[in-house]
């Protein structure tokens, strides 16, 4: 399951870093916008404790852990809406992505160009959110003319439903709210899937610091989290340049690391798992002497759904789904065990898969 988080935010925050520091991949990383001219894509996996007590349970052949998609695109600047900068590319390429992590600078440094001439998150974040909504109001009058049109001259009781509801959308953005402030349901989100609206996508902060306010913050983390608070979003704090050298370390030496500075956890593996979280996801797992492998999938997704993303003829033939908690596992030790105190369980089509669930799957085709 392919799901991709793009990080976006002005020129000069430190997005190419950050990217640079996740994927390992040495794209160009300049002190002057544009420097990121194509998105550059970059597979992660996903920081997970379960598949290393798996793997080190079962010695198989192979062990692959679940992975997550980050697109780094290029930087945005006031007037994207109308072409400014990289415009209409810069905008096209958020369409294509699930989620949104917003690099926002949060610290001072002379020798890196602000492109608003000062460092203020609150003002940086409102300069995308507003281009974001300019191209939103775009797509929703212009599907509006029609629409409107259509449910005045026609009983359509589908287009009267999308006139009315893009009617809502029209006054949101116009009181400059992005649209993930309305309490949409799921019907609402499906009718409005077609129009890739910008604004509707999720969004995570990413309070870029300096290395002294890694583990305590500054008063510009602090206003983005209060900004981020009133429209239910999150805040990861990180400091790129640490993440970069990080990314240089093997697993011992980056531990130590992070115990020197007074972290439990580095802010990369934080803002990994607050994408996968953002975005409804989680794990199942499959374990053996031949593989160890973390699946992705959507939360609420049934037992046939999920052996369908192994192999389609798995869901096609789904029989039954043997099922243990990762949870029982490490508690018991062994599979025998489990089984020996009837923590095994057979669990048929209507089963919801759970995050942590151990599966094998039985099927016939």
């Amino acid at each position: 399951m392919s799901l991709t988080a793009g990080i976006v935010g002005l020129p000069n925050v430190g997005k190419s870093t950050l990217f640079n520091a996740i994927t390992k991949q040495n794209i160009l990383a300049a002190n002057y916008p544009f420097a990121t001219i194509e998105p550059n894509v970059g597979i992660v996996t996903v920081p997970d404790r379960r598949v290393d007590f798996l793997e080190e349970l079962y010695k198989p052949k192979k062990t692959i852990p679940a992975t997550f998609e980050f697109t780094d695109i290029a930087g945005l600047v006031a007037g994207a809406s109308k072409g400014e900068g990289l415009g209409n590319k810069f905008l096209s390429h958020i369409r294509e992505v699930d989620a949104i992590c917003e690099v926002v600078r949060c610290f001072d440094d002379g020798n890196v160009t602000h492109v608003n001439g000062s460092v203020d998150p609150v003002r940086d974040v409102e300069i995308i959110d507003l281009e974001l909504i300019f191209a939103d109001l775009e797509v929703a009058e212009t599907r509006l003319s029609k629409m409107g049109r259509k449910a005045k001259l026609s009983n359509d009781k589908e287009a009267k439903a999308e006139a009315l509801l893009l009617e809502k959308v029209r006054g949101t953005l116009l009181a400059n709210k992005p649209l993930r402030s309305m309490n949409l349901s799921e019907d609402d989100l499906k009718l409005l899937k077609s129009f890739n609206f910008l604004t509707i996508k999720p969004i995570i902060y990413v309070a870029n610091v300096n290395e002294d306010d890694v583990v305590s913050g500054n008063s510009y983390v602090d206003k983005l989290k209060e900004y981020a608070e009133k429209e239910g979003s999150s805040v990861v704090v990180i400091c790129a340049k640490i993440e970069a050298e990080l990314s240089e370390l093997d697993d011992e030496d980056k531990k130590e690391f992070l115990k020197d500075m007074g972290i439990t956890e580095s802010g990369l593996d934080k803002l990994i798992k607050q994408s996968y979280s953002l975005l409804g996801l989680s794990t199942f797992l499959t374990a053996g002497p031949d593989e160890v492998r973390a699946w992705t999938f959507k939360n609420g997704m049934k037992a046939p759904e999920c052996a369908g993303i192994i192999h389609t003829d798995f869901q096609k033939g789904f029989i039954k789904a043997e099922v243990m908690s990762f949870d029982d596992l490490e508690e018991y030790g062994t599979e025998a065990k489990v089984k020996e105190a009837g923590k095994l369980r057979l669990e048929g089509k209507d089963y919801v898969m759970q995050d942590g669930d151990i599966c094998y799957f039985r099927f016939n085709v």
